[in-house]
């Protein structure tokens, strides 16, 4: 077996498609339209799990927009190339909560999606 895919809950399915596949530069996957939702999936690029994005629905849904991880850092982008792609998010419009540290693991900086979801980008050693 094998992790396929994670639901990221989000307002919006053109806004995180926008965010996704044009800032971090995920190939969209799957838009299909199932009458009151659409399935969306979108994965980075190297492969891997994807994303399906849910729009909420609700209050409780809305809620948990950008804070699926309880305010932890829960998700993981690798990159073969920290200093490059960090300059492409950068200049795409992303914003660092540090500068690059180099931990026993690589080099590793922080940084918050659209939706306020916490991410490192991570270059392993």
């Amino acid at each position: 077996m094998q992790l396929a895919a994670v639901s990221l809950i989000v307002p919006d399915y053109d806004a995180a498609i926008a965010f996704y596949c044009g800032v971090l530069g995920f190939e969209l996957v799957a838009d299909i339209d199932q009458g009151r939702k659409r399935w969306v999936e979108v994965r980075p690029q190297g492969g891997g799990a994807s994303f399906v994005l849910a729009r909420a629905d609700g209050p409780d849904q809305r809620a948990a927009i950008g804070a699926q991880g309880a305010g932890r850092v829960w998700l993981f982008l690798q990159t073969d190339n920290f200093a490059a792609d960090q300059a492409r998010l950068i200049k795409a419009g992303v914003s660092f909560e540090e500068t690059p540290r180099v931990e026993s693991y690589g080099t590793v900086a922080v940084f918050r999606d659209s939706f306020g979801n916490r991410w490192d980008l991570i270059e392993r050693r």
